[in-house]
């Protein structure tokens, strides 16, 4: 886990990481999705929600397909 917070939010733009967020509670995260979407959702932009305690994914958008 990131001593920031288990949740971390990042922005990346084609291969470079542009910004990053912590959060300590999972909802707390999950309500800043939408809000990165509407101010830095472009062509290009990818926005990925990680528990860093596992790595696992929990969301990534655009959505893969």
């Amino acid at each position: 886990m990131d001593a920031e917070g288990r949740y971390r939010l990042t922005l990346t733009m084609g291969t470079r990481q542009v910004m990053r967020g912590w959060w300590a509670g999972e909802t707390a995260a999950r309500r800043q999705i939408p809000v990165w979407v509407r101010d830095w959702g472009v062509e290009g932009a990818v926005i990925t929600l990680v528990d860093t305690a596992d790595g696992t994914v929990i969301h990534r958008w655009p959505d893969e397909t």
